[in-house]
């Protein structure tokens, strides 16, 4: 009988017990995204079609801005395995600093795309919905991009409880604002879709609020104060950061752009068609967003042992990692399978989107496991600073594959919707296979053969 080693067995446990409150967080997220599209599609399916072209551009902007604060992992995770509590605390501030560039940029594409809704060839009886729900989005961005670099901080100095709270309490605000602001509660207006375009935006001002009252009350984050209050902003270190969060924003705005990219492909077959993959998209993102908790602790990991030059526990880690994820896609989309009819039911009573919604399940249940293993490679690299290839592959994966896969299949071959889902797992796929090869490459530089 096999018996899993006793080392693998001890990284199950520190990697489970990291990125459990990472998991929790993310579900807060996923269950509020879930909660946004009930409450929204039970609106009106109008609201649902234009929430989820305008959430699905979002994405894409925002997971750049995520994937550029993951920047900050390696270095003060590095500087945190080896004990140099001013060193971190200097990095942090100096990637609030990096964050807030990037969020300027994105800011400014985004006022640019606001200015040319009309053009992008969505149904013309949609884009009053879309234009005031956009712009308060739009509001948001600074503080979505101040949370990112806080979260960070927190998660990589192996705090990962604090942004667990955050979100969760920030989660339960938008809720309630939801439910008033939506349908017009006891004193409350009905905004429809521009009410959960609010509390979106007072939600994450408040998670931002409350993370500066964690990191500045709490004893654990004092370590760190002195290098953050009196060493200056250093051009090199900012340098670094942008070296090494530029690849990663790109690489995850590349994958995003395949899914929001192809919501416009959506857009152009008809709003039952948008609606029913804005209800697949939250559904397939419960799964990446748990991959990614579980992922991201590994990468956290991996920074700490890579930082002491501990190459044998950075291999075992990623490993791990691997084999945690691959368990939990499997779980996950056999429950999926087997609840589709009700997952369905949850976001919509229209008939003809929860029919479009179950066609659209075979692609993206197609794709999990590529997705989980795109994920733990691509953070692991993440985790040892070798974030550059992940840009060329991501171009590769998702921009020469999924995309033309995607009209390829839903026009040229007139598949339709289900078409244009299928591009998907040929990106994924394509992709976790150059993330594999090149971490395994790097681990074998350092002759690590465990």
């Amino acid at each position: 009988m096999y018996k899993i080693p006793e080392i693998y067995l001890s990284n199950y446990k520190k990697i489970i017990r990291l990125g459990t409150p990472i998991v929790i967080g993310q579900l807060g997220n996923i269950i509020l995204g879930f909660i946004d599209t009930i409450m929204v599609g039970q609106y009106s399916a109008d609201t649902l079609s234009a929430s989820g072209f305008v959430n699905n551009l979002f994405n894409l902007g925002i997971i750049s801005l995520l994937g550029f604060s993951y920047g900050a992992t390696p270095i003060i995770g590095a500087y945190f395995g080896r004990k140099e509590n001013d060193n971190v605390g200097a990095s942090f501030k100096d990637s609030l600093w990096a964050n807030s560039l990037a969020g300027l940029i994105i800011f400014c594409i985004y006022t640019i795309i606001y200015f040319n809704l009309h053009n992008l060839g969505q149904p013309e009886e949609l884009l009053p919905l879309m234009r005031p729900y956009f712009l308060i989005l739009l509001l948001s961005l600074p503080f979505t991009t101040l949370f990112n670099a806080l979260k960070q901080f927190t998660d990589t100095v192996a705090a990962t409880k604090t942004a667990m709270w955050v979100i969760m309490i920030g989660n339960i605000i938008n809720i309630i604002l939801n439910y008033l602001l939506i349908y017009g509660i006891s004193i409350f207006p009905e905004l429809g879709l521009t009410g959960a375009g609010v509390a979106t935006l007072v939600a994450r001002m408040t998670m931002v609020a409350m993370f500066v009252i964690f990191i500045t009350r709490e004893k654990k984050f004092k370590p760190y104060g002195n290098g953050f209050i009196q060493r200056k902003i250093e051009k090199k270190e900012i340098k670094k950061l942008v070296k090494i969060g530029t690849p990663l924003a790109l690489q995850m705005g590349m994958e995003t752009a395949s899914f929001s990219l192809a919501s416009i492909l959506m857009g152009w077959l008809g709003a039952t068609q948008l609606a029913a993959y804005q209800v697949m998209c939250i559904v397939g993102s419960l799964c990446f967003l748990v991959y990614y908790g579980i992922a991201a602790a590994s990468s956290i990991r991996i920074s700490h042992y890579k930082g002491r030059g501990d190459w044998s526990n950075v291999k075992i880690t990623a490993d791990s990692a691997f084999h945690i994820i691959m368990a939990v896609a499997i779980v996950l989309s056999i429950g999926i399978a087997l609840t589709q009819n009700h997952l369905a039911r949850l976001f919509t009573s229209d008939t003809a989107i929860q029919t479009m919604f179950a066609s659209l399940l075979i692609p993206m249940l197609a794709y999990q496991i590529s997705d989980g293993i795109q994920i733990n490679y691509s953070n692991a690299l993440r985790g040892i600073a070798v974030t550059k290839p992940l840009m060329a592959y991501a171009f590769i994966a998702y921009i020469c594959i999924s995309l033309p896969a995607s009209y390829l299949f839903g026009f040229t071959m007139r598949l339709g919707a289900i078409g244009v889902a299928l591009g998907l797992p040929f990106g994924l796929t394509t992709a976790a296979i150059l993330y594999y090869y090149r971490f395994r490459k790097e681990i074998n530089k350092h002759s690590v053969n465990i």
